[in-house]
Protein backbone atom coordinates (compact mmCIF):
# COMPACT_ATOMS: atom_id res chain seq x y z
CA UNK A 1 0.00 0.00 0.00
CA UNK A 2 1.07 3.47 -0.37
CA UNK A 3 1.68 6.03 2.36
CA UNK A 4 -1.58 7.34 2.18
CA UNK A 5 -3.34 3.50 2.38
CA UNK A 6 -0.90 2.51 5.25
CA UNK A 7 -2.20 5.59 6.95
CA UNK A 8 -5.72 4.73 6.05
CA UNK A 9 -5.37 1.43 7.21
CA UNK A 10 -4.02 2.54 10.46
CA UNK A 11 -6.38 4.82 11.26
CA UNK A 12 -9.21 3.27 9.96
CA UNK A 13 -9.19 -0.64 10.56
CA UNK A 14 -7.87 -0.05 14.26
CA UNK A 15 -8.65 2.08 16.81
CA UNK A 16 -5.51 0.80 18.80
CA UNK A 17 -2.63 2.43 16.47
CA UNK A 18 -2.50 -0.38 13.96
CA UNK A 19 -1.79 -0.22 10.80
CA UNK A 20 -3.48 -3.28 8.70
CA UNK A 21 -15.82 -23.10 -4.88
CA UNK A 22 -16.43 -23.70 -7.57
CA UNK A 23 -17.63 -20.52 -9.74
CA UNK A 24 -20.57 -18.68 -8.12
CA UNK A 25 -22.42 -19.03 -11.09
CA UNK A 26 -22.31 -19.80 -14.34
CA UNK A 27 -22.15 -15.96 -15.63
CA UNK A 28 -20.18 -14.69 -12.82
CA UNK A 29 -17.48 -17.25 -13.76
CA UNK A 30 -17.93 -15.64 -17.25
CA UNK A 31 -17.45 -12.56 -15.99
CA UNK A 32 -14.46 -12.92 -14.09
CA UNK A 33 -12.91 -14.94 -16.77
CA UNK A 34 -13.78 -12.00 -19.53
CA UNK A 35 -12.27 -8.53 -20.44
CA UNK A 36 -15.33 -7.17 -19.88
CA UNK A 37 -14.86 -7.96 -16.28
CA UNK A 38 -12.31 -4.94 -16.16
CA UNK A 39 -14.76 -3.00 -14.27
CA UNK A 40 -17.61 -4.99 -13.01
CA UNK A 41 -20.99 -4.24 -12.77
CA UNK A 42 -22.61 -7.74 -11.85
CA UNK A 43 -22.89 -8.82 -8.57
CA UNK A 44 -22.52 -12.29 -6.80
CA UNK A 45 -25.83 -13.52 -6.35
CA UNK A 46 -24.97 -16.95 -4.55
CA UNK A 47 -22.31 -17.81 -1.91
CA UNK A 48 -18.77 -18.86 -2.62
CA UNK A 49 -18.23 -22.91 -2.78
CA UNK A 50 -14.67 -23.48 -3.75
CA UNK A 51 -12.09 -24.64 -2.02
CA UNK A 52 -10.82 -21.84 0.03
CA UNK A 53 -13.09 -19.68 2.41
CA UNK A 54 -12.34 -16.29 1.92
CA UNK A 55 -12.24 -13.01 3.77
CA UNK A 56 -12.02 -9.20 2.44
CA UNK A 57 -9.71 -6.87 4.76
CA UNK A 58 -11.29 -3.80 6.61
CA UNK A 59 -9.05 -1.01 5.85
CA UNK A 60 -9.59 -1.29 1.88
CA UNK A 61 -13.37 -0.16 2.54
CA UNK A 62 -12.62 2.24 4.78
CA UNK A 63 -15.81 4.54 3.62
CA UNK A 64 -18.34 1.47 4.66
CA UNK A 65 -19.86 1.10 7.89
CA UNK A 66 -18.54 -2.07 8.97
CA UNK A 67 -21.95 -3.31 9.35
CA UNK A 68 -22.69 -2.84 5.89
CA UNK A 69 -19.62 -4.20 4.77
CA UNK A 70 -20.12 -7.22 6.89
CA UNK A 71 -23.52 -7.95 5.29
CA UNK A 72 -22.27 -7.34 1.98
CA UNK A 73 -19.80 -9.60 2.76
CA UNK A 74 -21.89 -12.24 3.77
CA UNK A 75 -23.86 -11.75 0.77
CA UNK A 76 -21.15 -12.19 -1.85
CA UNK A 77 -20.19 -15.42 0.11
CA UNK A 78 -17.00 -14.42 2.18
CA UNK A 79 -16.71 -16.35 5.58
CA UNK A 80 -14.51 -13.53 7.18
CA UNK A 81 -13.76 -9.71 7.56
CA UNK A 82 -10.48 -9.47 8.74
CA UNK A 83 -7.90 -7.05 10.17
CA UNK A 84 -10.03 -5.94 12.69
CA UNK A 85 -9.50 -4.61 16.17
CA UNK A 86 -11.01 -6.94 18.90
CA UNK A 87 -13.46 -4.20 19.61
CA UNK A 88 -15.06 -4.50 16.51
CA UNK A 89 -15.22 -8.75 15.95
CA UNK A 90 -18.66 -8.55 17.67
CA UNK A 91 -20.42 -7.21 14.70
CA UNK A 92 -19.40 -8.88 12.32
CA UNK A 93 -19.75 -12.02 14.13
CA UNK A 94 -23.56 -11.13 14.46
CA UNK A 95 -23.51 -10.92 10.60
CA UNK A 96 -22.02 -14.46 10.39
CA UNK A 97 -18.89 -13.99 9.87
CA UNK A 98 -15.76 -14.30 11.98
CA UNK A 99 -12.69 -12.31 11.74
CA UNK A 100 -9.95 -14.31 10.07
CA UNK A 101 -6.83 -11.97 11.02
CA UNK A 102 -6.83 -9.78 14.37
CA UNK A 103 -4.89 -6.74 14.54
CA UNK A 104 -2.43 -5.94 16.71
CA UNK A 105 0.39 -3.43 16.86
CA UNK A 106 1.71 -0.94 14.13
CA UNK A 107 3.39 -2.15 11.02
CA UNK A 108 6.57 -0.07 11.31
CA UNK A 109 7.31 -0.51 14.68
CA UNK A 110 7.92 -4.31 15.35
CA UNK A 111 9.42 -7.02 16.41
CA UNK A 112 12.70 -6.46 14.78
CA UNK A 113 13.36 -3.43 17.41
CA UNK A 114 13.44 -4.48 21.23
CA UNK A 115 12.34 -1.65 21.99
CA UNK A 116 8.80 -2.12 20.94
CA UNK A 117 8.71 -5.82 21.88
CA UNK A 118 7.30 -4.51 25.12
CA UNK A 119 4.12 -2.34 23.31
CA UNK A 120 4.26 -4.87 20.56
CA UNK A 121 3.82 -8.57 22.87
CA UNK A 122 1.38 -6.70 24.63
CA UNK A 123 -0.99 -5.48 21.63
CA UNK A 124 -0.52 -9.34 20.47
CA UNK A 125 -1.70 -10.70 23.92
CA UNK A 126 -4.40 -8.46 23.20
CA UNK A 127 -5.04 -9.50 20.03
CA UNK A 128 -4.52 -13.30 21.45
CA UNK A 129 -7.01 -12.88 23.52
CA UNK A 130 -9.60 -11.16 21.55
CA UNK A 131 -9.27 -14.05 18.78
CA UNK A 132 -9.71 -16.78 21.14
CA UNK A 133 -12.77 -15.09 22.73
CA UNK A 134 -14.37 -15.47 19.12
CA UNK A 135 -12.66 -17.97 17.74
CA UNK A 136 -10.91 -16.37 15.38
CA UNK A 137 -7.84 -18.30 14.24
CA UNK A 138 -4.75 -15.81 13.33
CA UNK A 139 -3.41 -12.32 14.79
CA UNK A 140 -1.22 -10.43 12.59
CA UNK A 141 1.99 -9.19 13.84
CA UNK A 142 5.21 -7.03 11.73
CA UNK A 143 8.97 -7.34 11.53
CA UNK A 144 8.49 -2.96 11.44
CA UNK A 145 11.21 -0.81 9.81
CA UNK A 146 14.65 -1.84 9.69
CA UNK A 147 16.35 1.51 11.06
CA UNK A 148 19.46 0.66 10.66
CA UNK A 149 19.04 -2.98 12.55
CA UNK A 150 21.31 -5.90 10.86
CA UNK A 151 18.55 -8.81 9.43
CA UNK A 152 20.14 -11.29 11.54
CA UNK A 153 20.32 -8.71 14.09
CA UNK A 154 16.43 -8.34 13.22
CA UNK A 155 15.67 -12.50 13.16
CA UNK A 156 17.42 -12.75 16.58
CA UNK A 157 15.37 -9.88 18.08
CA UNK A 158 11.87 -10.90 16.27
CA UNK A 159 12.67 -14.86 17.48
CA UNK A 160 13.44 -13.70 21.32
CA UNK A 161 9.96 -11.85 21.16
CA UNK A 162 8.16 -14.59 19.73
CA UNK A 163 9.87 -17.25 22.35
CA UNK A 164 7.98 -14.84 24.90
CA UNK A 165 4.45 -14.84 23.30
CA UNK A 166 3.80 -18.29 21.15
CA UNK A 167 3.74 -20.07 23.82
CA UNK A 168 0.16 -18.40 25.16
CA UNK A 169 -0.84 -18.42 21.35
CA UNK A 170 0.08 -22.04 22.12
CA UNK A 171 -2.40 -22.26 25.09
CA UNK A 172 -5.43 -20.21 23.56
CA UNK A 173 -5.52 -22.02 19.95
CA UNK A 174 -4.55 -19.21 17.92
CA UNK A 175 -1.60 -18.80 14.83
CA UNK A 176 0.32 -15.24 15.00
CA UNK A 177 1.51 -14.50 11.42
CA UNK A 178 4.21 -12.31 10.33
CA UNK A 179 3.32 -10.14 7.15
CA UNK A 180 5.64 -10.35 4.82
CA UNK A 181 5.32 -6.65 3.02
CA UNK A 182 7.27 -4.74 0.11
CA UNK A 183 10.01 -2.72 0.67
CA UNK A 184 10.46 -1.02 -2.47
CA UNK A 185 6.94 0.34 -3.64
CA UNK A 186 4.90 0.90 -0.44
CA UNK A 187 6.91 -0.20 2.62
CA UNK A 188 10.91 1.31 2.83
CA UNK A 189 12.91 0.00 5.36
CA UNK A 190 10.08 -2.65 5.97
CA UNK A 191 12.95 -5.75 7.11
CA UNK A 192 10.32 -8.57 6.54
CA UNK A 193 10.70 -8.13 3.03
CA UNK A 194 11.52 -11.74 1.64
CA UNK A 195 10.26 -15.27 2.01
CA UNK A 196 13.60 -16.34 2.47
CA UNK A 197 13.73 -14.11 5.91
CA UNK A 198 10.36 -14.74 7.26
CA UNK A 199 11.02 -18.71 7.24
CA UNK A 200 14.47 -18.23 8.92
CA UNK A 201 12.46 -16.64 11.89
CA UNK A 202 9.57 -19.28 11.20
CA UNK A 203 12.24 -22.10 11.98
CA UNK A 204 13.64 -20.25 14.83
CA UNK A 205 10.26 -20.41 16.28
CA UNK A 206 9.35 -23.72 15.60
CA UNK A 207 6.18 -23.77 16.56
CA UNK A 208 2.59 -24.71 14.72
CA UNK A 209 1.33 -21.52 16.25
CA UNK A 210 3.90 -18.97 14.16
CA UNK A 211 3.49 -18.54 10.66
CA UNK A 212 3.98 -16.36 8.04
CA UNK A 213 1.24 -14.29 6.22
CA UNK A 214 2.29 -14.10 2.36
CA UNK A 215 0.90 -11.38 0.17
CA UNK A 216 0.93 -12.05 -3.16
CA UNK A 217 1.07 -8.33 -4.09
CA UNK A 218 4.04 -7.46 -1.70
CA UNK A 219 5.48 -11.06 -2.62
CA UNK A 220 5.46 -10.61 -6.61
CA UNK A 221 7.02 -6.83 -6.20
CA UNK A 222 9.83 -8.45 -4.47
CA UNK A 223 10.59 -11.89 -5.91
CA UNK A 224 8.17 -12.69 -8.12
CA UNK A 225 8.07 -16.59 -8.69
CA UNK A 226 5.26 -16.89 -6.59
CA UNK A 227 3.91 -20.45 -7.25
CA UNK A 228 7.21 -21.98 -6.81
CA UNK A 229 7.35 -20.26 -3.54
CA UNK A 230 4.09 -21.22 -2.18
CA UNK A 231 4.95 -24.93 -3.04
CA UNK A 232 8.27 -24.62 -1.44
CA UNK A 233 7.53 -22.83 1.79
CA UNK A 234 4.03 -24.23 2.50
CA UNK A 235 4.51 -25.14 5.58
CA UNK A 236 5.39 -21.72 6.85
CA UNK A 237 2.65 -20.09 5.70
CA UNK A 238 -0.41 -19.37 7.73
CA UNK A 239 -2.44 -17.24 5.86
CA UNK A 240 -2.48 -15.11 2.42
CA UNK A 241 -3.49 -12.13 0.66
CA UNK A 242 -4.04 -10.70 -2.73
CA UNK A 243 -4.38 -7.58 -5.09
CA UNK A 244 -3.17 -6.85 -8.59
CA UNK A 245 -0.20 -5.97 -9.45
CA UNK A 246 0.69 -2.89 -10.24
CA UNK A 247 -1.60 -0.64 -8.30
CA UNK A 248 -2.87 -2.89 -6.30
CA UNK A 249 -6.17 -2.69 -7.50
CA UNK A 250 -8.94 -5.29 -8.57
CA UNK A 251 -7.68 -8.53 -10.04
CA UNK A 252 -8.69 -8.39 -13.61
CA UNK A 253 -6.81 -8.23 -17.29
CA UNK A 254 -4.84 -5.14 -16.24
CA UNK A 255 -2.81 -6.80 -13.76
CA UNK A 256 -0.28 -9.46 -14.61
CA UNK A 257 -0.74 -12.00 -11.90
CA UNK A 258 -3.32 -14.92 -12.94
CA UNK A 259 -4.83 -15.57 -9.55
CA UNK A 260 -6.85 -18.55 -10.61
CA UNK A 261 -3.84 -20.49 -10.61
CA UNK A 262 -2.11 -19.16 -7.76
CA UNK A 263 -5.31 -20.18 -6.09
CA UNK A 264 -4.91 -24.07 -7.44
CA UNK A 265 -1.55 -24.02 -6.33
CA UNK A 266 -2.34 -22.98 -2.71
CA UNK A 267 -5.33 -25.58 -2.87
CA UNK A 268 -3.08 -28.11 -3.92
CA UNK A 269 -0.54 -27.84 -0.82
CA UNK A 270 -3.62 -28.92 1.13
CA UNK A 271 -3.85 -25.02 2.46
CA UNK A 272 -7.03 -25.12 4.67
CA UNK A 273 -6.97 -21.56 5.84
CA UNK A 274 -7.88 -18.45 4.38
CA UNK A 275 -7.62 -16.40 1.66
CA UNK A 276 -7.63 -12.43 2.21
CA UNK A 277 -9.00 -9.72 -0.40
CA UNK A 278 -7.00 -6.81 0.21
CA UNK A 279 -7.28 -5.17 -3.06
CA UNK A 280 -8.80 -1.33 -3.59
CA UNK A 281 -11.08 -1.06 -5.00
CA UNK A 282 -10.73 1.74 -8.45
CA UNK A 283 -12.59 4.74 -7.64
CA UNK A 284 -15.07 4.63 -10.60
CA UNK A 285 -15.74 0.78 -9.62
CA UNK A 286 -18.75 -0.09 -7.49
CA UNK A 287 -16.39 -1.83 -4.66
CA UNK A 288 -18.80 -4.49 -3.98
CA UNK A 289 -18.87 -5.77 -7.46
CA UNK A 290 -15.34 -5.03 -7.90
CA UNK A 291 -15.18 -7.60 -4.40
CA UNK A 292 -17.75 -10.23 -6.21
CA UNK A 293 -15.43 -10.79 -9.00
CA UNK A 294 -12.15 -10.97 -6.69
CA UNK A 295 -14.20 -14.04 -5.14
CA UNK A 296 -15.25 -15.32 -8.42
CA UNK A 297 -11.39 -15.36 -9.90
CA UNK A 298 -10.86 -16.93 -6.83
CA UNK A 299 -12.78 -19.52 -6.45
CA UNK A 300 -11.21 -22.52 -7.45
Amino acid sequence: MSDADSATRRDVSTGSGLTRRRVVSATLGAVALSAASRRPEAQAQSPAAGALRQSVCRWCYARTDLATLAAEAKRIGLASVELLDPDEIATVRAAGLTCAMVNSHPLWNGLADPKHHEACLAAIRTGIDAAAEHGCPNVITFSGNRRGISEADGLEHSAQALAEIVPYAEQKGVTICMELLNSRVDHPDYMCDRTRWGVDLVERVASPRFKLLYDIYHMQIMEGDVIRTIRDHADAIGHYHTAGVPGRHELDEDQELYYPAIVRAIVETGYTGFLGQEFIPRPDADPFASLAHGVAVCTV
